[in-house]
């Protein structure tokens, strides 16, 4: 488990789309918000960094709400049937993986955190950080769970 860590990412501002709905649901849905996401992406102006896109979620035993963001600086105009909002600077659980391996990554860091006796801080939201690199089939993946 040398692909977990703990970092401390500082305030991220966000532009982006969510979906809210039923666990039965993912991952296709995610994958759809994703896709979606990317394709509005000329909409977004002013300086945005569209080669990672972040996955801010939050959720329950019952659903989740899952986005689909870039990270911009604050947009005086935001595009139609988008959001903008701020996750606050925390200090993460991180594992790195590729986005055929998610479900590895996730089972590797929660086997970590129970080795290093950290817990998941419920009420902030966790991320998951795709570096998008056309050229690669596999990419690049950051899954950071909030800790206390």
């Amino acid at each position: 488990m040398n692909n977990c860590s703990l970092i401390t990412k500082p305030a991220i501002n966000m532009v982006g789309i969510s979906y809210c709905g039923p666990y039965s649901a993912f991952p296709d849905e995610a994958i759809h918000l994703q896709s979606e996401f990317l394709s509005r992406k000329h909409e977004i102006e002013g300086e945005v960094k569209t080669t990672v896109l972040y996955s801010p979620y939050f959720g329950n035993e019952v659903f989740a709400t899952y986005w689909a963001c870039f990270e911009v600086p604050h947009l005086e105009q935001v595009p139609k049937g988008m959001v903008q909002f701020t996750v606050p600077q925390r200090t993460y659980a991180m594992a790195v993986c590729t986005n055929e391996r998610i479900g590895e990554g996730y089972e590797q860091l929660t086997a970590w955190m129970n080795e290093q006796k950290l817990s998941k801080r419920e009420n902030a939201v966790s991320l998951e950080i795709f570096y998008i690199d056309e050229h690669l089939d596999a990419e690049q993946v950051e899954l950071l769970i909030p800790i206390d």
